[in-house]
Parts: C-alpha cells; sequence; structure tokens
C-alpha cells in the first residue's frame, strides 16, 4: 500500500479545507494534519476508513505508554481524530471506551511575587514586547489574546479591553490599566502611521475570518481592525498566499520575558503564562472575590480558578518557620 500520508494528500486537504469551513485558527489547522499524519503512519498507512474505535484508542494508549506526552498532547491528539472522523469522513464513532490516560500531574501554577514582577519590567526594553507583558499581569490576558487584540477592542474611556474568541471561542471583557493607557497611545500612533504606509503600498489588509471578511468586505483596511502589536514584517498568508502584516510573534515576547527574567535573577520559571498566573494570585491577595476573577480570566469551571486559592493556601501567609522563635544562642 503506498505512503498515504505523502503520496495521498487529498485527506490531508480534506482536513484542512474543514478547519477552514469551521474556521478553526491555522495552529489548530497544522496540529489536526499532523496528528491524521501520524495516526495514519503508526496504522502502517492503512486510509482512516479502515480502522476503527480500537485502533483509535490503541494509538491514543500509545502516546502515553511509549511517547510519555503531556496529557493536554493525548487529549489534543484524540480530538484530532474524533475531528477527522466526525467532521472529514462523517463517521459517526462508537465508544472508544477506556484509554490509558497520560498522567497529569497535580502541580500549582508559578507565581512571581509584586517585586519580582516590578523588577522583571524594568529589566525589558520599552517597546511592543514589554507593553504586551504589562497587558498580560495588568488583564490577565494569555499571551495569543494579546497578539490578537484589534485596535477597537481596546476600550480607553471606561478602562476595559475586550477579548474577543477567547479559549474555547468565547469572549470576555477584563480592566485595562490606568497606566497603561498613555503608552498605548503612544504605540497606536506609531501602528497607524506604518498601516497607512502599508495601505500606499497596497498591502494594508489585515486577516479576517472568513464570515467577517464576506459580511464587511472593507473592514480588512480599516484602522479599527487592526492588530494592536502587528509584525515588523509582512509575510504571506499561508491560507489565502495574500501578502500583509500579520500580529506579532509569539516567540519573540517569549524570548523578551525570558531574557528579562534571567537579567532580573529570579531563579523561578516565569514565563508569559506566569504573569497571567500573578495577576490572578495578586488580585485575591488584594481582596477580589474567586468568581470575579473567574470571569475576568475567562475560565469555563470555578475549580480553574480555585487553583490560586491553593497557590495562597500554600505560600502560608502570617505563620513563622519555628526557628525564628528561638532565643539567640
Amino acid at each position: 500500500m503506498p505512503d498515504a500520508p505523502d503520496q495521498s494528500p487529498k485527506l490531508l486537504n480534506q482536513v484542512r479545507q474543514t478547519c477552514q469551513r469551521r474556521q478553526y485558527s491555522y495552529h489548530t489547522e497544522k496540529a489536526y494534519v499532523r496528528w491524521v499524519t501520524r495516526f495514519v503512519r503508526f496504522h502502517d498507512t492503512t486510509h482512516p476508513r479502515h480502522l476503527d474505535e480500537d485502533d483509535i484508542r490503541a494509538f491514543v494508549a500509545h502516546l502515553a505508554s511509549e511517547r510519555n506526552v503531556a496529557a493536554s498532547t493525548q487529549n489534543q491528539a484524540l480530538n484530532a481524530l474524533i475531528f477527522l472522523y466526525e467532521q472529514v469522513l462523517g463517521v459517526e464513532l462508537g465508544d472508544i471506551g477506556p484509554v490509558d490516560r497520560a498522567d497529569r500531574p497535580k502541580r500549582l501554577p508559578t507565581v512571581c511575587s509584586r517585586n519580582e514582577v516590578r523588577r522583571l519590567f524594568d529589566a525589558m526594553s520599552p517597546g511592543p514586547n514589554r507593553l504586551i507583558a504589562h497587558l498580560l499581569y495588568g488583564s490577565g490576558l494569555r499571551l495569543s489574546e494579546a497578539l490578537r487584540l484589534r485596535v477597537k477592542e481596546l476600550d480607553f474611556a471606561n478602562s476595559r479591553l475586550h477579548v474577543r474568541d477567547g479559549k474555547g471561542g468565547t469572549d470576555r471583557t477584563t480592566v485595562l490599566s490606568e497606566r497603561l493607557q498613555a503608552p498605548l497611545r503612544r504605540h497606536l500612533k506609531k501602528v497607524k502611521a506604518q498601516h497607512e504606509a502599508d495601505c500606499a503600498d497596497g498591502v494594508g489588509g489585515v486577516y479576517l475570518p472568513d464570515a467577517l471578511a464576506e459580511k464587511y468586505p472593507n473592514a480588512a483596511t480599516e484602522w479599527r481592525w487592526q492588530y494592536v502589536f502587528p509584525s515588523t514584517q509582512l509575510s504571506e498568508d499561508p491560507r489565502s498566499g495574500a501578502v500583509r502584516r500579520h500580529h506579532r510573534s509569539d516567540s519573540a515576547v517569549q524570548r523578551a520575558v525570558k531574557q528579562a527574567a534571567d537579567a532580573a535573577d529570579i531563579e523561578k520559571h516565569a514565563t508569559c503564562h506566569t504573569l497571567r498566573h500573578s495577576f490572578a494570585t495578586h488580585l485575591l491577595q488584594d481582596g477580589t472575590d474567586v468568581r470575579t476573577i473567574q470571569k475576568l480570566l475567562g475560565h469555563k469551571q470555578l475549580h480553574t480558578t480555585m487553583q490560586y486559592v491553593h497557590v495562597l493556601e500554600q505560600s502560608d501567609d502570617g505563620i513563622t518557620s519555628p526557628l525564628d522563635t528561638l532565643s539567640p544562642e
């Protein structure tokens, strides 16, 4: 039998087209194509129509037992295969049954102290990367949410910003720091000048989901739809082939935060997501109730937000070590 993934691109094209029709992100599309390819190769390039629930279970179990993948990675693979069968091939799957699950370690999130956050910011050079880091901590955003912010989603008058199509496809509103308003306005002046220059060169359009692009055909070049943090370079859209300016690279921000944490001698594993964790924990310390924090973070389940309560409990604030109570020798 020929090598299905390489010599039979029709199946993978169907996966891509279905992802695009359902308006999945490009990252999700790439991940699903990768998992379908690995699934087919695992079963000696047998077409998925000739495989069943037992074969899915065997592959997912293999990821946990042999490849030692994280629980989230195993879940993504399973979701990709369910998508393949039900959405692409139109095959209704039966009960997949029990699957050997990858262990999900029960770890509390890493949180920086206020002093550590201040030192990290002080170690960052002024510019877009530091502004983004400020938003992660000041508004509790995920990095992807900050990078996908559009101009129209900044509500300076009410000190709010709107997150569109966040994790799980949900929208929410969160706080916009007063201290960030002036730096953001200065930043947007530069971005607008760049956008106007791009428009003059015929490359001023921005990516919009297909439904929006059809409903508002002129929106792609309108200022309010532009990314707050555009890329420094033009690039070709991998789906449409259009040349335009996408949002800033996530790796650039991640690298800047890591370098700042190292420069500030922060011994914790401080990342972009650590700033979001610190936002929630510091709000709790200041007396904000956990349900309000749940809404600001966009958590569907309260127990997800409760992890920050456990962080505070584990910190044992106010408890004195018995060594400190001994009389001096």
